[in-house]
């Protein structure tokens, strides 16, 4: 799908400005990159496909058609514009496999007509070209998905969710007393008034599928998960000093088990390293932690509902004696972004995870989105600001408080 806009002065960038000639030239001076693409002109509709779908799978940008690569403004003739229009309304509807809206414009510069091509960031990943080979941009350049980065892209749609996995784990490994304790907790009654077996219930909750658990059974309710999936754990470390180098620290702890208590155990890793701070002349009252419990707690309990559980990697806890940083794994998915967070704005990654783990009262978590908007005020009370990182490069979302 294409919506068309011709302009001989001036161009609008993703963030909406208007441009000139002039400006465009600094975009092209300044070299491609994640968000620019330049192409002297495109052979056949299939490469023109492969670009387009490669900025809707990652962050979107633009691609300047009549640009060599080395920068030279090389422009295109008439009836090179009337063909890439062609395959700019096929490609967008037929050779990728789901529709993307683009929009291009034609700017002259120099006597030189460049077709334009802005391309959003796709709200429906992962988008394939002839419904086989899924693009993602790298860097300045692109390349073929492996298939966990697919079914991230997928998992950003909502497509398919991690933790309804199955797993390697069998029944038996599933901790049923402690399920049992829990499902009375959360839903005031007793397994045993059920009419229906227990391993039915598992299915119906998607804690388990085809006489396995799911990712959200075992880590939840697994008897062991640590052992089965050690990477899903959190390491906890108190470095010395501002800066992580060298195995100098003053406390480390590798957190492992069921996911309420992996809460459990961080939270307290933070709280005995962190300060007590008077807010008042009266000393003998007892100090308040220098950062808010309720603050730290709500990000760790949304690193472990929210992470991307298809990254292989723990949750980092990494306390300095200026600051304190909590790591997700994963960027924030599909619209969410470091600002509208702020306003509650929010996405269900593990739904199975949090449909648990937000009806357990040590886990203290509501899932309503007004977590994030909840840390901001409780922060701000403590002249304590708050800082959200969403690093699409290193796949991690980091929040800091400083101390």
């Amino acid at each position: 799908m294409i919506q068309f806009g011709i302009s001989f002065l001036t161009i609008e960038t993703q963030q909406g400005i208007l441009i000139k000639c002039e400006e465009l030239f600094k975009i092209i001076n300044n070299g491609e990159d994640s968000e620019h693409q330049f192409k002297q002109n495109f052979s056949s509709i299939d490469n023109l496909a492969v670009e387009i779908s490669a900025f809707a799978n990652s962050d979107g940008g633009m691609i300047l058609i009549g640009v060599s690569d080395d920068g030279k403004l090389t422009g295109l003739r008439k009836d090179d514009i009337k063909k890439l229009n062609q395959w700019i309304s096929n490609a967008t509807t037929n050779k990728i496999d789901k529709q993307i809206v683009v929009k291009t414009t034609i700017l002259n510069c120099d006597e030189k007509r460049v077709l334009l091509i802005r391309v959003p960031r796709g709200p429906n990943k992962p988008y394939a070209v002839n419904r086989t080979d899924v693009w993602v941009k790298h860097g300045a350049d692109k390349r073929k998905a492996p298939i966990e980065q697919v079914l991230r892209l997928a998992q950003t749609s909502g497509l398919v969710y991690a933790d309804e996995i199955e797993t390697e784990a069998i029944l038996e490994e599933f901790d049923f007393d402690f399920f049992e304790k829990r499902y009375q907790k959360y839903y005031q009654d007793d397994i045993s008034n059920l009419d229906i077996p227990i391993e039915k219930l598992l299915v119906n909750t998607k804690l388990a599928k085809n006489d396995k658990l799911t990712l959200a059974g075992l880590l939840l309710c697994g008897k062991d998960p640590g052992y089965k999936r050690p990477q899903f754990g959190i390491k906890a470390t108190f470095f010395d000093g501002n800066e992580i180098h060298g195995p100098e620290y003053k406390d480390a702890q590798d957190i492992r088990g069921k996911l309420v208590e992996q809460f459990e155990q961080a939270v307290s890793f933070v709280k005995r390293n962190l300060r007590r701070v008077q807010k008042n002349s009266n000393f003998n009252a007892p100090g308040v932690l220098e950062i808010p419990q309720d603050a730290f707690s709500e990000i760790i309990g949304n690193a472990i509902v929210h992470r991307n559980y298809y990254i292989n990697a723990p949750i980092q806890i990494h306390l300095f004696d200026n600051r304190l940083e909590i790591q997700s794994p994963g960027n924030l998915p599909n619209t969410i972004n470091e600002e509208n967070i702020k306003y509650g704005v929010h996405i269900k990654r593990n739904p199975t995870i949090l449909s648990f783990l937000e009806k357990d009262p040590q886990f203290s978590y509501s899932g309503r989105g007004s977590g994030i908007p909840r840390v901001i005020k409780t922060c701000q009370q403590m002249n304590n600001q708050v800082k959200f990182i969403n690093d699409s490069g290193k796949q991690v979302f980091k929040v800091i408080f400083p101390r």
